[in-house]
């Protein structure tokens, strides 16, 4: 996703890193940085909203469904945040 907003709306950035062979070292770290962010803030929400395994055990399509809600928010977050600037 990074790539192709770099080629839509920072062309210049883009054929410098493609020029100087960084794009795909770039794209790496933009993925790893990403992946820790998604990884972190989901923690926290889960948390914070009590989605926990006891959750997932007594009841676990409300526990699915509180999941795919915080999934579908950090990821929101985490392009708005590392994607998309």
């Amino acid at each position: 996703l990074r790539k192709e907003y770099l080629k839509e709306h920072k062309s210049g950035t883009y054929t410098y890193l493609l020029l100087t062979t960084r794009l795909d070292s770039y794209l790496a770290d933009m993925n790893e940085q990403a992946q820790e962010r998604f990884e972190l803030i989901e923690a926290q929400m889960r948390s914070a909203e009590g989605v926990t395994e006891e959750l997932k055990r007594q009841n676990p399509m409300e526990w699915v469904r509180q999941c795919n809600n915080i999934r579908n928010r950090v990821q929101e977050i985490v392009l708005s945040e590392l994607v998309y600037v």
